[in-house]
């Protein structure tokens, strides 16, 4: 019997939000609308569509990113604080989840004008994150709206918030920003549920912005009991025995990329406890045209397949060639997808799909 191909497609936030939009009339960077955002979507979809089209056979799953949302769900916390609560930042993700799960589920009905029939279904996922990550004592990831010095250092006080410099301005003014722990993912709650779907024909969406951080809350025994205290006073009681595997939430983003990369070689082990024999690929949609080396200079180099020992020993220079904030993790996520059993990894633009797989376009990463 032959292989199933199972492809995994990690979209950026990007995907959805359009970025580079300028007002016509003034020149300043223009937030997209919601009208915006779905035009966006739709555009997103009918690529994926013609992916689908041309290779009706395999079978799909779809993550995505949350960057912007997430950006934009912080900045609508930040204007009504005086007089609406705070937003936890698994609350932020679980909301990005819901929402663009909703929009790209539009790849539905642009399915459905081509005359194939597949259900999309997405799914608010947890994501397990290890307590004890070294990312908690000293957190990595930029989050929310740009403050002066004196702002940040006053929320630092007042908020308990971890701020860092982020850049300097064009007039050389300081701008920092809210940093939070980027820990690496563990496990997904929802996997039982991720391959049922997949075995009823779904595509699901899923780990949307890398997934709800949750950690792992550990029992203490109480008058004979099992005690599992979660966030806000929620306790959980149950007599002695096997543990029950209970979660809470923490505050922390995690990376998309590495969140699908443990999505594909989790369901590729899962199939083989079970005799399913899947080939599974990682595709990480982007905005350029695969991984470069001396990226934006004259000298610029492509990098159209690689070897995991290749990629591994580019990615481990001093200093990386591929920038953190950028192409760093996308490289790294592709790494740990082949490390951990899967078959090919892609970097690529939406539209460079097949020539990726043709070798022409994208970066490949193979064993």
């Amino acid at each position: 019997m032959a292989k199933k191909n199972l492809r995994i497609f990690a979209f950026g936030g990007n995907e959805v939000s359009p970025v580079g939009l300028k007002d016509p009339k003034t020149g300043k960077d223009l937030v997209p609308d919601i009208a915006l955002q779905w035009q966006r979507t739709a555009q997103t979809c009918k690529l994926v569509a013609d992916i689908i089209e041309k290779h009706p056979d395999d079978l799909y799953v779809m993550t995505h990113g949350n960057g912007p949302q997430v950006g934009n769900i912080l900045l609508r916390a930040e204007y009504s604080r005086p007089i609406l609560p705070s937003l936890p930042l698994d609350i932020c993700g679980a909301d990005s989840q819901g929402a663009m799960g909703y929009m790209m589920s539009l790849l539905a009905s642009e399915l459905q004008m081509r005359g194939i029939k597949r259900v999309v279904s997405a799914l608010v996922t947890q994501v397990v994150v290890d307590k004890n990550d070294p990312d908690f004592q000293s957190p990595s990831k930029f989050v929310g709206p740009t403050y002066s010095k004196e702002e940040a250092l006053e929320r630092k006080a007042k908020d308990s918030w971890a701020v860092k410099l982020y850049k300097k301005d064009a007039e050389g003014k300081e701008l920092w920003r809210r940093v939070v722990p980027s820990p690496v993912p563990t496990d997904i709650v929802e996997i039982d549920a991720i391959e049922a779907l997949i075995g009823a024909g779904i595509i699901p969406i899923t780990v949307g912005g890398g997934g709800i951080p949750v950690s792992v809350v550990e029992p203490k025994a109480q008058d004979g009991q099992e005690v599992y205290s979660c966030n806000y006073g929620i306790d959980f009681k149950k007599a002695k025995g096997k543990p029950a595997q209970v979660y809470s939430g923490v505050e922390a983003v995690i990376d998309k990329d590495l969140a699908s990369a443990l999505l594909g070689n989790m369901l590729l082990k899962r199939a083989k406890t079970r005799g399913v024999d899947y080939q599974v690929t990682l595709t990480i949609f982007t905005g350029e045209d695969g991984a470069k080396l001396n990226y934006q200079k004259p000298d610029q180099q492509d990098l159209r397949k690689l070897t995991l020992k290749e990629a591994e020993e580019i990615f481990n220079r001093k200093p990386c060639p591929f920038p953190a904030g950028s192409m760093g993790p996308k490289i790294k996520a592709a790494i740990k997808f082949i490390q951990d059993g899967g078959h090919a990894a892609y970097i690529s633009k939406t539209e460079l799909f097949d020539r990726t797989l043709a070798g022409t376009a994208g970066t490949t990463i193979v064993p």
